[in-house]
């Protein structure tokens, strides 16, 4: 079987990855011809552990190719993966199609053998329907099937998502269409993977709800660690206690700074925007959207309480800009709402993150960049964690105390060990919990 995969970002290059990695041919196609060059030399475009090893392995073997020809590459598919961007529109919120549509137009003259096109790209309900559209009236002969096969990639554990995924959804309209797409995952049949097939206008709403509740939960346990911080109770009692609770579940009950990244943020708007648009209410997703960022805008008011008038005198240390580990992806991180912040009002503001550095720099200005942990904590008043990285999760008083000038730590990832700040010089403020000294 040969694959096309249109689009080498995010998701283009992890899916087609995988997909060679299944054993298919894959040719993943963009457009960028510096993009595709650095690809053809080892050179990613985006971090994700473990994808540079698999691409690699794939590209020496053959089966993984990369192309700017769009004609050369399809000509001869079976399956055309639309795997291209779909960023907020700017100004109302929808999701911008016009990737989606352009890809589409391209493809529609080029089509001289039957083969599916599938989108894979977020895209709201109906954009399957108006693709097929397209490649018909761009090509009256065209002999294809349309397809929406949504992405459940996370940042960071992306190759390990599509390799032992949760579940498959494929929607679609002919039993054509599901024999291909069940040759497609049948490497995924020996781990029992649930493949749920459906129409195409569920399978693109599947995607967008099952973002907006995760984001729904994320919110829902911040405002439970506000209410904790009120109550003087702990917010980890609270989130295990009711993720044992086998109709909730403990994932994304975890308390923090607000959630960010590619998928969330974007995927909350247009569902949203969806909804106005058929005049349906739904008001607990727009309350989650405006709350999270509220949140994340709030940083430093928590700051404000906490130190009062000192801040302005302080040399202040952040730990992690991106907004999770695993990843350099820098979109609606909380450090871009802090960082800033925190440079109109301190003294000095040091930061550092294992991956995202350059990427940062490209956002965040007026700051120090340091090259490691202890250049960055090195003489400072307060220790601010941002993303829970994992080598930043074994920090202790004893070992701060070595580099920082102050004793004051605050984690909005409750990501240290509060026993590690008990009967120590420091004072320890978490998310949701009492400060612990």
């Amino acid at each position: 079987m040969k694959i096309v995969m249109l689009g080498t970002g995010y998701v283009g290059l992890v899916t087609g990855t995988c997909f060679s990695e299944f054993g298919y041919d894959v040719i993943c196609v963009d457009k960028d011809n510096d993009k595709i060059n650095n690809l053809k030399n080892g050179i990613l475009p985006i971090y994700e552990p473990g994808l540079d090893t698999l691409v690699d392995k794939n590209y020496k073997k053959g089966k993984l190719k990369f192309s700017n020809s769009i004609e050369s590459s399809i000509i001869d598919a079976d399956a055309i993966f639309i795997a291209v961007g779909t960023p907020e529109r700017r100004g109302d919120g929808h999701a911008d199609l016009s990737y989606v549509y352009s890809a589409a137009k391209e493809i529609a003259p080029i089509l001289k053998k039957y083969c599916l096109v599938i989108t894979k790209s977020t895209v709201p309900v109906g954009t399957s329907l108006e693709i097929k559209n397209i490649i018909k009236k761009h090509n009256r002969s065209a002999n294809f099937d349309v397809v929406s096969n949504p992405e459940f990639l996370r940042e960071g554990s992306a190759i390990e998502d599509f390799m032992r995924p949760n579940r498959v959804i494929v929607g679609l309209e002919k039993e054509k269409s599901k024999k291909i797409m069940e040759n497609i995952y049948q490497p995924l049949n020996l781990i029992q993977t649930p493949i749920l097939f459906t129409d195409l206008k569920s399978a693109e709403l599947i995607k967008y709800a099952s973002n907006a509740f995760l984001a729904m939960k994320i919110s829902f346990i911040n405002q439970i660690a506000d209410l904790c911080e009120s109550l003087n109770t702990d917010v980890h009692f609270i989130s295990r206690g009711i993720g044992l609770d086998k109709r909730i579940g403990d994932k994304f009950l975890h308390p923090g700074p607000g959630y960010g990244g590619s998928c969330f943020p974007k995927d909350t708007i247009a569902l949203s925007k969806i909804a106005s648009d058929n005049d349906v209410d739904l008001s607990i997703i727009n309350n989650v959207i405006s709350y999270n960022n509220n949140r994340k805008k709030s940083l430093i008011k928590k700051l404000n309480y906490i130190l009062g008038d000192r801040m302005r005198e302080m040399s202040i240390a952040v730990l992690g800009l991106s907004f999770k580990p695993g990843t350099d992806d820098m979109r609606e991180s909380p450090s871009l709402d802090l960082v800033p912040a925190l440079v109109e009002k301190a003294k000095e503001v040091r930061v550092f993150d294992p991956i995202a550095m350059d990427e940062a720099s490209k956002h965040i200005k007026n700051v120090y960049f340091a090259s490691k942990i202890e250049d960055c904590i090195r003489n400072t008043d307060l220790l601010i964690i941002l993303t829970e990285w994992s080598e930043f999760r074994t920090l202790s008083a004893d070992f701060l105390s070595k580099f920082m000038k102050g004793n004051i730590v605050v984690d909005f990832r409750n990501a240290l060990n509060p026993k590690n700040f008990l009967n120590k010089k420091f004072t320890l403020y978490q998310v949701g919990r009492g400060p612990f000294n």
